[in-house]
């Protein structure tokens, strides 16, 4: 395990060293430095803030799709705090999975139903950020010939379209599979053809069907009705507006953290709709494969965002990299405190997570 976990670090860095090299290999490192030194900091402090609320709306927001009276705030909280800490440090997007286990172990919560409302959530801010992508790029003048290198990337306003087309089938993927489980006729037709599984083994005898009945059958059909519960408030008419509200004020505290953080920044003056857009227009580029913390992609998108509104190279690059660290690092704090409080062994839950855990009530 811990091999792995030294492969994982020094991977990470080697990757992390070569994607922030093709993100500033234009840019002078004395200008960079130069510019990094004269950010005034004393905005980060706020920013932080900021960036720390949207997570507890984010926290609010999945004891709203959980629904379950035994979860309280501060169990949502913190597994969701080590979630996103670990998607920051390893591979993979793991803490999209480590955070329906961790709530699986300490509220006996099922993993398959916890696992659907992850995806409930990144259904909705997906959407959200389509729709905001749609509007930068219908009111934000991208020209065609634009374009930023970044290793076998050619960022671009194809690039930013392709990613997407990309998320918005995603979309439509969680769509029909919400519908697939949650309109009651469709899941019926599901429940009977997996019913139906153990008479295609009817050749090997009775007791073999009724042991496929056992490991095969019965899971299944008790994963599609988790599953629906997962995505059970998405059909409650109050609850999915109250989620649809805090999607829209948590994606504004993220541009919000932006435009404060900004401030600090000298020679860059942006509107807040302005690093909205730029903002947006990061989110779409490190949806792209990337390493964990995305970092280079990161800082790429966010140099070809800034320079779209005039600001140089230089400048653009000194505030994308500050603000990603901004962005970042109170994340991996805060999960760490999560996982202090609540006993939780980040090594064992992210490089080597218990099998045990999942199959057992799904």
């Amino acid at each position: 395990m811990h091999k792995r976990l030294a492969f994982s670090i020094i991977t990470g860095i080697v990757l992390s060293g070569a994607m922030l090299y093709f993100a500033f290999r234009n840019v002078p490192f004395d200008d960079l430095r130069h510019y990094l030194m004269s950010i005034n900091y004393w905005w980060v402090l706020p920013g932080v803030a900021i960036i720390l609320a949207s997570f507890f709306l984010r926290a609010f927001r999945w004891q709203i799709l959980l629904n379950s009276e035994r979860i309280r705030f501060w169990q949502a909280l913190h597994p969701l705090m080590i979630g996103f800490m670990l998607n920051c440090v390893f591979p993979g997007r793991i803490g999209e999975i480590v955070r329906p286990l961790l709530i699986k172990k300490k509220e006996a919560y099922p993993f398959t139903r916890g696992l659907a409302t992850v995806a409930a959530e990144r259904l909705l801010d997906t959407i959200l950020l389509v729709c905001l992508l749609a509007v930068v790029l219908a009111t934000v003048p991208i020209d065609p010939g634009h374009s930023m290198h970044f290793g076998s990337y050619n960022l671009n306003r194809r690039t930013l379209v392709a990613a997407s087309h990309g998320l918005l089938k995603i979309c439509l993927l969680l769509i029909a599979a919400v519908v697939l489980v949650s309109v009651r006729a469709s899941r019926r037709l599901l429940m009977a053809m997996l019913d139906r599984i153990p008479t295609l083994f009817a050749f090997g005898g009775k007791a073999f069907s009724l042991r496929i009945e056992r490991m095969i059958s019965r899971p299944l059909k008790a994963m599609v009705e988790h599953v629906a519960g997962g995505f059970a408030v998405l059909r409650r008419p109050g609850m999915m507006l109250a989620c649809v509200l805090l999607s829209v004020v948590i994606w504004l505290l993220v541009a919000l953290s932006y435009f404060v953080i900004l401030q600090g920044a000298p020679g860059i003056r942006l509107s807040f709709a302005e690093i909205t857009a730029v903002m947006v227009i990061v989110c779409f580029f490190i949806a792209l494969p990337s390493i964990p913390g995305y970092w280079g992609i990161w800082e790429a998108g966010g140099v070809f965002a800034m320079t779209l509104f005039g600001v140089s190279a230089k400048e653009a690059a000194g505030f994308t990299l500050a603000n990603h660290a901004v962005q970042l690092f109170p994340i991996i704090a805060a999960g760490l405190i999560s996982a202090l409080i609540t006993g939780v062994n980040l090594w064992q839950v992210a490089l080597k997570p218990d099998p045990g855990e999942m199959p057992a009530g799904i």
